[in-house]
């Protein structure tokens, strides 16, 4: 027969283990396969409750071994460690008395250190601008005053810094204005929400140049990744919501060892037509990775005019279609596939970083026995297999986009799936939940222009508070706008 404690420990292990299985299940759903279809804020507010659920439970465990004086169990917890950057504010804490049981002095033979993180809640400070006049005793040539500092907000009160601070809260932390405005007024502040989106909308106007440099760059490069997803935005005359489109267009040649820094542009289009990727993509010419939507066959059409493109597809979109077949049950046709695939992103993980000769002699050797197997069963059921059956639809749309699936073995820059780009859009997900991106299509535009240099700011590794704030000081300060590419998120990031 259980003792009581051990009974208690049997149940609180048993509530923590279907707690965990819970928060599995949620990062599966929230994270996996197809989770921007999803309300990822619904999902990370259950991940909250759980993973705080559990921590109750280890704190009640912990405080019944202190109440036993039994020394608390070490619990393996991944608290990560604190920049070195931080400012450190030290306390040295003494004993009560350095005086020894013997009468003699203590001296100091070592010491423990630990740290912990201290947070002060976001302080407001007024900076206090005196432009002293003067004037000569002797003559009556004038008075004398130093110029006021140019301003983003003309007669305005914000700081760049601060408009900045307005700008990453909702673009990049998702914060919708009106919360931020309600977080001010606990520090005394009164932000009306219209006073931060005129802010936020000068700003726009202000980084817009940045971005039209950002978008040329990216267009000079000879490899591309494009995605597109929905954006809801509302028609004040029609009292509805409209479906636009943000499409990104991004680049990442670190995987093959490309020099020229990663990034991504937003642009918002009211359609999903090809003739928007037509119009973002002018001038471009190269190798495109996409996913199989077919409104990107309009950049390969005879009849386009303007430099060559070639498609490459997605391999992840082509193994998730065999996927959703083995998830009901056993289905051996669908598993070799993907098993397959997965062979070759096993060779992509090994090779990555890799100089694209030494990717692609690699591809050659390994991936291409590999793709010609899954060639052969492709072939074979497909003539067995019901054309209007799942696996069916599967194999019918590797088959139909074979060739551009296929694009990697013939180029060691290209990856096997748009991944890269998929991964910029997920914060959209985020948006769409906390808030519509716009009144009009022009607020839209404005989202597009802001988000796309905090997410490359992001890809750079660089701070996007640090870059704006920087940035729009230089831009009020008149930077010249044919030195517009030094402004650039990695040119800041050399200086740094």
């Amino acid at each position: 027969m259980l003792l009581a404690s051990e009974a208690r420990n049997l149940r609180k292990d048993e509530r923590i283990e279907r707690l965990e299985k819970l928060v599995a299940a949620f990062k599966q759903a929230a994270f996996g396969r197809r989770s921007e279809k999803s309300d990822p804020g619904q999902f990370e507010l259950a991940l909250e409750d759980l993973e705080t659920s559990i921590a109750a439970i280890h704190a009640e465990e912990d405080a019944q071994e202190r109440a036993a004086k039994r020394p608390a169990k070490p619990r393996a917890a991944n608290r990560g460690s604190l920049p070195k950057h931080l400012a450190r504010i030290e306390e040295v804490i003494e004993p009560e008395s350095l005086t020894c049981a013997c009468g003699g002095w203590l001296h100091c033979i070592g010491e423990d250190v630990s740290e912990r993180l201290d947070i002060v809640p976001a302080q407001f400070h007024v900076i206090v601008t005196r432009r002293p006049k003067y004037a000569c005793r002797s003559c009556t040539d004038g008075v004398m005053q130093a110029p006021a500092p140019a301003r983003l907000i003309p007669g305005g009160m914000p700081t760049e810094a601060t408009v900045a601070h307005v700008l990453v809260s909702k673009y990049a932390d998702h914060l919708p204005l009106y919360r931020q405005a309600q977080i001010y007024s606990r520090q005394g502040v009164d932000l009306d929400r219209s006073t931060l989106a005129d802010w936020g909308g000068r700003a726009a106007f202000e980084l817009r140049p940045v971005f039209d440099a950002l978008m040329a760059n990216l267009k000079k490069s000879t490899k591309l990744f494009m995605d597109e997803t929905r954006a809801p935005v509302l028609d004040p005359g029609a009292k509805k919501t409209n479906t636009g489109y943000f499409w990104a267009l991004a680049r990442d040649d670190r995987p093959w060892g490309g020099k020229a820094p990663p990034g991504v542009a937003f642009t918002y289009a009211p359609g999903r037509g090809g003739l928007h990727a037509e119009r973002i993509l002018q001038g471009f010419g190269g190798i495109l990775q996409v996913d199989g939507y077919a409104g990107y066959n309009r950049l390969i059409a005879p009849d386009r005019v303007g430099p060559g493109i070639q498609l490459a597809y997605c391999w992840a979109h082509a193994r998730r279609k065999l996927t959703e077949i083995t998830r009901p049950g056993p289905a051996p046709i669908a598993e070799q596939g993907v098993a397959l695939i997965r062979d070759l992103y096993a060779i992509e993980a090994e090779i990555r970083g890799n100089d694209h000769a030494t990717r692609l002699a690699a591809r050659e050797e390994r991936s291409v026995p590999i793709l010609a197997r899954l060639d052969d069963r492709l072939r074979h059921h497909r003539a067995r297999t019901s054309a209007k059956s799942p696996l069916g639809e599967a194999l019918a749309y590797i088959a139909k986009y074979r060739d551009g699936l296929g694009r990697f073995l013939t180029d060691g820059r290209i990856e096997l799936d748009s991944n890269t780009v998929q991964r910029t859009i997920r914060p959209i997900a985020l948006s769409r939940k906390n808030a519509l991106f716009a009144g009009h299509d022009a607020g839209a535009e404005n989202w597009a222009v802001i988000v796309s240099l905090i997410e490359t700011c992001k890809m750079n590794a660089i701070d996007p508070h640090a870059w704006l704030a920087s940035t729009l000081t230089k831009i009020v300060n008149g930077h010249k706008q044919s030195q517009i590419d030094d402004l650039l998120t990695w040119n800041y990031a050399a200086k740094v």
